[in-house]
């Protein structure tokens, strides 16, 4: 009989409430279960051998850690494929096995690496991940059906061992080598105990660590084992890539941005190492955002007619007067980074508009970044809100274009890799597309066009006043 994940999720589950979460909720849990374990619980304890097994791609990213633990990833196909052998997942590992599970050459025996297997379709895209130390063992997954989402976190010995045979089993299929090496590790780990009070101490600090969570766009899965048709296999390699980019870049940077957080709310910090910190701050939030928006950006590209604009019903009347002048010192901060300048023009007695307020700050934030990010030193970025008949201009502009010129600082054009990527070749960043950025404000009842690379102008509709 074939063993699958979604077996070991339905195992782990047993006996769990069920879930009343939304994805973008689970998701922050997940996030916040794996930076308390690898933080809070793996962290204050000295360095630990262990095993760990993982899916849909490596959940562990604390490299301390991973230097002492053996694992074993399912991951997609398509990331296999796009990645050349023995190329890590992670930064900063040393290389992957090959596709049977045996160690690079000259790295026999040693821990910190992990194999790569295959996912098949039955095993579905939710994350899981087991971690077993002398000192830790813990099962965590997502699971559920839409809007009944559960996170689930299991510390008890009978359902980690029945875990751990399923994973036995699984890996025979899979790899008889790679099923014998977990056995292997096992046995060296000797005798397992688990602190009676984990899950008493768990909860408490998983709980401060979504407190202190800022609200930020939520990475989902774009690997979804949907039957596809030839003429998508590019888009869904593409997303799958974009997956594990995500994967790697989100990940620690919301780890960093919740311990900078944290130390912020001291009181003694000298004045300099307070402002570095707010400017690591500021940068790990930029861009948690902008990997956030080529996530949105790619699922309206992945699923048809989500394209559309949402229908009145989901649009909210939206102050963006208000919205712009809140932003203003967020914008000045980054942009000063850059040595860039911003001046803000708004028009007096403007009504709001029609939009989606909860993504369109955040789209915002990436149009300003995608708009300045290609600009010279010292520029001036001009941001002016007017009314446009029934409708507000929002009006990004810069240096005239042709002034640029003359001096030989014309903006180089962004190269496309995709319908949602472009790349800029001066200044060797990924940004969202013209074409994927369309999107997005199409969908949140805007319309954006774009002129050069020194006009952008957004018009949204306006709602009546009064109403």
């Amino acid at each position: 009989m074939v063993v699958s994940l979604g077996d070991l999720r339905s195992l782990l589950a047993a006996g769990v409430p069920a879930g009343r979460g939304d994805e973008d909720s689970v998701r922050r849990q997940w996030w916040a279960a794996l930076a308390t374990v690898q933080a809070d619980l793996l962290g204050a304890a000295p360095p630990q051998p262990g095993v760990w097994l993982a899916a849909p791609l490596p959940a562990l990213y604390e490299p301390s850690l991973l230097e002492w633990l053996d694992g074993w990833v399912w991951t997609p196909a398509e990331v296999g494929n796009l990645m050349p052998p023995g190329l890590p997942l992670l930064p900063g590992m040393a290389p992957l096995t090959d596709p049977h599970g045996r160690p690079p050459r000259g790295t026999a025996g040693r821990p910190g690496g992990f194999h790569r297997l295959s996912l098949r379709e039955e095993d579905g895209t939710d994350p899981l991940l087991v971690l077993i130390t002398p000192v830790l063992q813990v099962a965590l997954a997502l699971d559920g059906p839409p809007q009944e989402r559960r996170l689930v976190v299991r510390f008890d010995a009978p359902t980690l061992s029945a875990a751990l045979e399923l994973l036995d089993r699984r890996l025979a299929q899979d790899d008889a080598a790679a099923g014998l090496g977990l056995r292997r590790r096992l046995q060296l780990l000797g005798p397992l105990s688990n602190d009676p009070d984990l899950g008493t101490r768990f909860w408490p600090l998983l709980a401060q660590r979504l407190a202190s969570m800022a609200p930020s766009v939520t990475l989902q899965p774009l690997v979804h084992g949907e039957k596809r048709s030839e003429g998508s296999d590019a888009v869904s390699s593409e997303l799958a890539l974009l997956e594990a980019l995500t994967h790697e870049v989100r990940t620690p940077l919301a780890t960093i941005r919740t311990l900078i957080r944290s130390l912020l709310r001291r009181t003694d910090l000298p004045a300099v190492v307070r402002q570095r910190l707010e400017q690591i701050d500021g940068e790990c939030s930029e861009q948690i955002d902008r990997f956030g928006l080529i996530f949105l950006a790619a699922e309206l590209q992945r699923q048809p007619g989500s394209g559309q604009p949402l229908s009145d019903s989901e649009l909210a009347r939206t102050d963006l007067s208000r919205l712009l002048y809140q932003l203003e010192e967020l914008w000045q901060r980054q942009l000063e980074r850059r040595d860039l300048r911003l001046v803000l023009e708004i028009a007096a007695d403007l009504p709001h508009v029609m939009s989606d307020p909860s993504r369109l700050e955040t789209m915002l934030g990436g149009l300003m970044d995608r708009f300045s990010r290609s600009l010279p030193s010292g520029s001036e970025v001009r941001l002016r809100l007017l009314p446009a008949g029934s409708r507000l201009k929002l009006q990004l502009s810069s240096d005239d274009p042709e002034s640029r010129e003359a001096d030989g600082l014309a903006a180089a054009v962004p190269m496309p890799v995709g319908p949602v990527l472009s790349w800029n070749p001066e200044t060797g960043s990924l940004q969202l597309s013209r074409q994927a950025t369309q999107r997005l404000f199409h969908r949140l009842g805007g319309r954006l066009t774009e002129r050069g690379g020194s006009n952008l102008t957004v018009f949204f509709p306006a709602a009546e006043r009064g109403g």
